[in-house]
């Protein structure tokens, strides 16, 4: 049985640059990097050190709080660098890739007699925890709780990104016997969100509930379903994992060995060819940028994730542990003359009606990084709750964030929301304001005096 969840309050952001429906198979990547910050607040402990031989599968670090969960090496070579910062922070674990890769072998004989803590300990010890998040605070779940609920979101309202119909197209299997084992994690029920009016092989699947959603951007946001479906109460957990990430999972135990491929979409107006390409979670970008025809020589800016809510990287860097898509966009660093009057180097999109964007709404535009003004004065104007769709006060919880006041941010939502739900406001505020990283010290905040 479906239930449907219509989101009102929202903005989608028309850019050019959306990848096709084409995938095709990246190079394998003679180098793939590790990044600790993938994995917020984890301290890594390392395993190996350099010059140390690996496997794919084996571990290369765990995290100092929690041994149990384990981070592993994606494919079989030699460590050739770990970077520090500093006081000896690791910040990158570099790995030269064998050409003939072997992988660790876990014994999975029939998984669907497992218990709930066979099922654990496979996911800890293969690598796979990693994939599995907690709402509150979005970070790794940790596997002495018990989920009141699991969700799973497989839609992508964010601009240009990756559209994981096309992803999960040939990872049907392995998407259905993710779920199967996902499932034994928790007594409560398993969501999966899905895009209304779209025929897809998930409302086949038993024993789930599946949940129609439509609307603008966020709808998409995995904070934004739990918020209207299930929504996390004090002392309470939700788990969520990547529609992918699900697939991995199957993966596993499908064939007993870690193998942490992604499909990642190359999109954005500079992009020559916008599409999707096969490879590794944590291989090198530069092949790939070069093959989807980006000129290099250009001033543009890289991207981790969706052009709202990704990490800034240099070409010559490496893919995310959790990333989708890359998107490419200009930079912003020349000065729109006029840009305030209506019709004059307008080719901005906005939510206000001077602009005249509303007129045009299915044109598409070729945006770059350009802030439009500097920080100003942090003033009630109701332009946040147009682009919030959760029954909480954007601003008041924002100004608690930045003074710390803990009871407060409880009572205004603190434990409902994540920086990503908070991207929209980053965007279409007139004060500038860096929404996500008010949110993501909040909840950091609460995570230390409360946990």
């Amino acid at each position: 049985m479906s239930n449907d969840i219509r989101v009102k309050n929202g903005l989608s952001i028309n850019l050019k640059g959306a990848p096709e429906n084409i995938v095709k198979k990246a190079p394998f990547p003679k180098t793939v990097s590790i990044n600790p910050s993938d994995f917020h607040l984890i301290i890594p402990k390392m395993v190996v050190k350099v010059g140390e031989k690996v496997s794919a599968g084996d571990v290369v670090f765990f995290s100092k709080k929690n041994p149990e969960i384990k981070f592993c090496s994606p494919v079989s070579g030699e460590i050739s660098d770990i970077v520090r910062g500093a006081k000896r922070r690791i910040l990158e674990i570099l790995i030269n890739c064998d050409e003939k890769q072997i992988a660790i072998s876990h014994k999975i004989s029939d998984f669907k007699k497992f218990s709930k803590n066979q099922i654990l300990e496979t996911l800890l010890n293969s690598g796979c925890w990693p994939f599995i998040k907690q709402r509150p605070y979005d970070i790794i779940a940790d596997p002495t709780d018990s989920p009141k609920s699991i969700f799973i979101s497989t839609l992508n309202t964010a601009p240009i990104s990756a559209d994981f119909e096309i992803i999960l197209n040939e990872q049907k299997k392995e998407f259905i016997t993710g779920i199967t084992a996902l499932k034994k994690l928790t007594e409560g029920d398993l969501n999966i969100c899905v895009e209304k009016n779209h025929n897809s092989f998930i409302n086949e699947i038993d024993n789930v509930k599946i949940h129609n959603i439509s609307g603008v951007h966020p709808a998409g946001n995995v904070g934004v379903q739990i918020h209207h479906i299930d929504p996390v109460n004090s002392g309470e957990k939700v788990w969520v994992v990547g529609a992918e990430d699900v697939a991995l999972i199957g993966k596993l135990f499908l064939t007993g060995e870690y193998n942490p491929t992604r499909t990642l979409a190359v999109s954005g107006p500079p992009v020559k060819y916008p599409q999707y390409y096969k490879t590794i979670v944590g291989s090198s970008l530069s092949e790939i940028i070069k093959d989807a025809g980006i000129d290099t020589d250009l001033n543009l800016r890289y991207i981790n994730g969706d052009v709202l809510t990704g990490r800034l990287v240099e070409k010559d860097n490496y893919l995310g542990f959790y990333n989708n898509t890359l998107s490419v966009l200009r930079e912003g660093n020349q000065y729109r003359m006029f840009g305030w009057i209506p019709f004059i180097n307008n080719a901005v999109p906005s939510i206000y009606k001077t602009s005249f964007s509303w007129l045009f709404p299915n044109k598409k535009y070729d945006l770059d990084t350009n802030l439009n003004g500097e920080e100003r004065a942090f003033v009630v104007t109701g332009e946040m709750e147009d682009v919030f769709p959760m029954d909480i006060f954007p601003m008041q919880l924002l100004k608690e964030c930045m003074s710390g006041n803990i009871e407060k941010m409880e009572n205004l939502g603190i434990y409902e929301v994540a920086p990503e739900d908070f991207a929209l406001i980053d965007y279409s505020s007139s004060s500038k304001i860096e929404a996500q990283k008010i949110i993501r010290d909040g909840l950091d905040l609460m995570i230390s005096e409360v946990g």
